[in-house]
């Protein structure tokens, strides 16, 4: 068959955001977005504070229902619906700020992560999984999570999570509150799962650098809109990016404090 005949055509993203609009109230939180995450993929989404990031992912794992737009997981609609369904679906949200059962053990709380699935040989096989990937989560399987690291309760959020069998992950700001030691152990972490399993992730993150480093692709959130999306690589080779998120590229005044350029439009 000539190739102007082929019948080939490239796989459906896992994910689909369509037109995907959220409002609190009267105010509108985002707006018009449309995103794709391809199976096995780790796609990060960066933003300023306020600019929708959490909202965009609460309403992707039906913690928020959408005022417009569509959702799509492997192909069928899931906007609108439960949080618990969504998960069940295997879309499995990270929240922001860890939320861990700070009066469960360790093992109660990746148990809690399980708390769908009755293949109970495969739950065992997954713990141990979890276990080679955090050590110190071994090391303190009967300690309250509540009594844990930052670092060591993010390692735990991640590893419930991963005890529900995901195929892809919403993670949002996973290195909040972390030190940049951490932040990258972290990372490392991410990266390695999604390799090993592929889990497709999609990433929320404040720290532009190393979620750039550590993706495929991307998303830049500003005031409710994407304003770009592309590889991370061209992403990272971007003007408005390099200036706005990393902190390349600044003018400053003789006061030596930095003088940030406004740019009403992105390239």
């Amino acid at each position: 068959m000539s190739p102007s005949t082929s019948t080939i055509t490239a796989p459906e993203p896992l994910l689909q955001v369509r037109n995907l609009e959220t409002w609190y109230g009267p105010v509108v939180a985002i707006q018009g977005i449309n995103l794709e995450v391809p199976a096995g993929v780790v796609s990060t989404v960066l933003g300023a504070n306020g600019a929708g990031k959490t909202t965009l992912l609460n309403t992707i794992a039906g913690v928020i229902d959408p005022f417009k737009g569509e959702v799509l997981f492997d192909g069928q609609a899931i906007h609108g619906k439960d949080a618990d369904e969504v998960c069940r679906r295997g879309l499995v949200l990270i929240p922001e700020g860890r939320q861990v059962y700070p009066f469960l053990s360790v093992d109660d709380n990746l148990a809690m992560g399980a708390f769908a699935r009755r293949d109970r040989t495969a739950i065992g096989h997954d713990l141990q999984r979890v276990r080679s990937w955090f050590p110190r989560l071994a090391e303190r399987a009967h300690q309250h999570a509540g009594l844990l690291s930052g670092g060591e309760q993010q390692m735990l959020a991640i590893g419930r999570a991963y005890m529900s069998a995901p195929r892809m992950l919403l993670l949002d700001e996973p290195s909040l509150g972390l030190s940049p030691l951490l932040t990258h152990e972290i990372f490392s972490i991410i990266t390695r799962i999604s390799s090993e399993t592929g889990i497709a992730m999609l990433v929320v993150e404040q720290n532009a650098s190393i979620a750039l480093r550590n993706a495929q692709t991307g998303h830049v959130l500003e005031l409710g809109r994407i304003v770009a999306s592309d590889t991370c690589e061209a992403l990272l080779a971007k003007p408005d990016v390099q200036q706005a998120y990393l902190g390349m590229g600044l003018d400053t005044g003789l006061s030596g404090q930095t003088r940030w350029k406004r740019r009403k439009t992105w390239r």
